[in-house]
């Protein structure tokens, strides 16, 4: 049997010397090149190649670069010919360069006020729009995590009906808070996180649970970080010591109690009309395949770009997933302080990695390899097209807080809840997560919607998935989806649950990222 290529298989860019196999293709088919019904131009598959894979229409020398989006993946490391399957057999990584434009382009001017879309949100006196409310209850060490898990799961949705407002008592565990250096690296980085999410706007009160002889001390974070200067904090935040409350079932009892003294105060807040330039959104992958970069990572990356146009921001994130691809986002940068930022951001990781033994092309994972991807240069020319098309206007550090409204790029590892902490410490109140082969991920206090590659994930897994990107693969354009993607997001930063919300998922994700050093 005869088969057209295209019919088949998906070319993303004329240079490209694979395109993507829409479904699997059997050793031995014939496809026929487009336009064409001679002998000589047809193609005979040689090797199996799974869907999402890549096969080769174009032979390659051993050494050659081969492109795909039109850019570089990777290098063959043997001869490719028209037909051959094209993945970790025969293709790898070089160095090679990656030169970055020297124009700079102008930030997005939004939207008038008048013209914007609005979401029901919580306005904070202490800044920003929640699209949540929830009361907090952190430790600020492990040693005080099983007091504040104990205190956060007495509140359970029963106890809770008297507050009708408040979305829930949830425990923020970490294994940090003790043998580190004071002033270090690692304790300002977990310092930096736990004042983001006290501050963040969708956590309306807060109880902080210490042992009392931690290294990181409560006293030592608020005033560090100036968290008792924000308005309404001294009614939204409580602290109790463990070791000066006779053990742990009295602090327990103590924290109960002091968490039904909050609990009037942040039910008491209520959502009104809020524009859509309230919004700071997380842009998130994981678990992802061949065609995450085709379908579920650009049509995020148009939200992102209505939201910039909105006069939102939307978080951009993982540098090891944009090694390869850099040089496209430092193009972006709107001067050049912004560009050398990023580029230094690579640069470290570059060495980070070496300092562990390890090289950023492990992280393309057996799973992502299972789904197509055969190198970080691939994943990560799919993964940045979830930055949209608009310029870049500011980096920030692992949990710094977000100021710049449009498009900026926070430091992070690639590892999601890392990663996703980071991004919420810094101020986003909602997530959009992409993902390929599935995820249960979920997040607290901000929303996680996660918006799938491909028709099959999507269907194996719908009580986990929220949007299915695959209908672009089946004919649906992207405008059109991106349209009804916005509209979903605009629902859920209003109150609607998410998948992993009605799972009650999030609990374990919240992971402050430690560079090492352990005392």
């Amino acid at each position: 049997m005869i088969t057209s290529l295209h019919q088949v298989t998906l070319r993303l860019h004329p240079d490209d010397e694979v395109v993507i196999a829409l479904r699997t293709l059997e050793r031995g088919t014939i496809l026929l090149l487009e336009g064409e019904d001679n002998a000589e131009e047809q193609l005979v598959v040689r090797q199996t190649v799974p869907a999402g894979h890549k096969l080769a229409v174009r032979p390659l020398a051993p050494g050659a670069a081969l492109h795909r989006y039109g850019q570089v993946i990777g290098f063959a490391t043997q001869e490719i010919l028209p037909g051959d399957h094209v993945h970790t057999h025969n293709l790898n990584l070089q160095e090679f360069s990656r030169a970055v434009a020297e124009i700079f382009p102008q930030p997005v001017v939004p939207l008038p006020a008048e013209q914007r879309q609005t979401f029901q949100g919580y306005a904070r006196r202490w800044g920003g729009v929640g699209t949540r409310n929830y009361l907090a209850v952190i430790p600020s060490v492990n040693c005080a995590a099983d007091v504040a898990v104990a205190i956060a799961h007495h509140f359970t949705p029963e106890r809770l009906r008297a507050w009708p407002h408040v979305d829930g008592v949830i425990p923020f565990v970490h294994q940090s808070g003790c043998t580190l250096r004071i002033g270090s690296p690692n304790y300002r980085l977990l310092q930096r996180t736990l004042a983001g999410l006290i501050r963040h706007p969708n956590v309306g009160g807060v109880l902080l649970v210490g042992l009392g002889c931690e290294c990181n001390q409560i006293v030592a974070l608020l005033e560090n970080h100036r968290l008792m200067e924000d308005p309404d904090a001294p009614e939204r935040i409580r602290s109790l010591i463990i070791q000066e409350s006779g053990g742990s079932p009295r602090a327990i009892q103590q924290g109960i109690t002091l968490v039904k003294e909050l609990l009037p105060y942040v039910n008491a807040a209520r959502r009104t009309p809020q524009p859509l330039s309230e919004l700071t959104v997380a842009l998130q992958c994981g678990g992802s395949d061949s065609w995450s970069g085709v379908t579920a990572n650009p049509l995020l990356g148009r939200v992102a770009d209505e939201i910039v146009r909105q006069g939102g921001t939307a978080v951009l994130s993982e540098t090891p997933e944009i090694y390869g691809a850099e040089h496209l986002l430092a193009g972006r940068a709107v001067s050049a302080a912004v560009r050398d930022q990023l580029i230094a951001k690579v640069q470290w990781w570059e060495k980070h990695a070496r300092q562990f033994e390890m090289e950023l092309d492990n992280n393309p994972t057996p799973g992502n390899k299972a789904g197509g991807i055969t190198t970080i240069y691939e994943k990560s020319l799919g993964a940045l097209a979830k930055g949209g098309s608009t310029p870049l206007v500011a980096v920030y550090e692992y949990a710094e807080r977000v100021t710049a409204r449009g498009l900026v790029f926070m430091d992070t590892p690639g590892y999601d809840p890392v990663a996703l902490t980071g991004q919420v410490a810094g101020g986003c109140n909602l997530v959009l997560f992409s993902t390929g082969r599935g995820s249960g991920l979920g997040g607290y206090p901000a929303p996680v919607i996660k918006v799938c590659s491909n028709p099959a994930t999507y269907q194996a897994m719908p009580d986990d998935v929220d949007f299915n990107a695959g209908m672009v693969l089946e004919g649906t354009d992207l405008a059109t989806a991106a349209q009804e993607l916005l509209a979903l997001v605009i629902r859920i930063a209003s109150g609607q649950r998410s998948k992993s919300e009605q799972q009650g998922f999030g609990e374990t994700s919240f992971i402050p990222w430690s560079l090492g050093g352990t005392l």
